[in-house]
């Protein structure tokens, strides 16, 4: 995997953050995803999760955006195609790859983008299904969000409405009024 920052020319200038000088710099890190070695691994899954959920967090605890490009990054292989080599879709004639984005204060944007490429890393690794305890995880979150998951030894059978009983721990939406 390979990992090249480039540093944008983009520098704005900020009223002071405490200790921030105030410059705030936009660079981008890209994170090769090892599909030639294991072309049958559905890493784009693994790195989304339920929803985008995964790929959501990683972009919460770091404060970066991750964009995940080239071939196969476009669900239907169709669109995919119809779009290759339009304007704003050349990432597609590349291998696919994650682009890691951060727009933050000199002093901590290498810290963020280097905390996001390693936590990314550790979800490229391979892992045997049986053994995989992330992927579990995120088939567990789908299940809650589908209304779908049964707790182990739970007397209830097929699908768990959240109407029968609360023991979910989902709550109902806060709104506004």
């Amino acid at each position: 995997m390979s990992c090249l920052v480039r540093p944008s020319s983009v520098q704005n200038w900020v009223g002071s953050q405490g200790s921030s000088s105030g410059l705030i710099v936009k660079r981008t890190i890209r994170v090769d995803i090892p599909v030639d070695s294991y072309p049958n691994y559905n890493f784009v899954g693994r790195l989304l999760g339920p929803r985008g959920n995964s790929l959501k967090r990683v972009e919460a605890n770091t404060e970066c955006r991750v964009l995940i490009r080239g071939r196969g990054s476009i669900k239907d292989p169709t669109r995919e195609e119809m779009m290759r080599g339009k304007p704003g879709y050349e990432h597609l004639n590349e291998p696919l790859h994650i682009l890691v984005e951060a727009e933050l204060p000199v002093e901590i944007v290498d810290a963020r983008l280097m905390q996001a490429r390693e936590i990314l890393e550790d979800l490229l690794k391979p892992v045997d299904e049986s053994q995989d305890f992330y992927k579990k995880q995120q088939l567990r979150e789908l299940a809650m969000l589908n209304g779908t998951l049964r707790e182990e030894g739970s007397p209830m059978s097929g699908s768990v409405s959240p109407f029968q009983n609360n023991s979910l721990g989902m709550k109902r939406a806060k709104t506004r009024g």
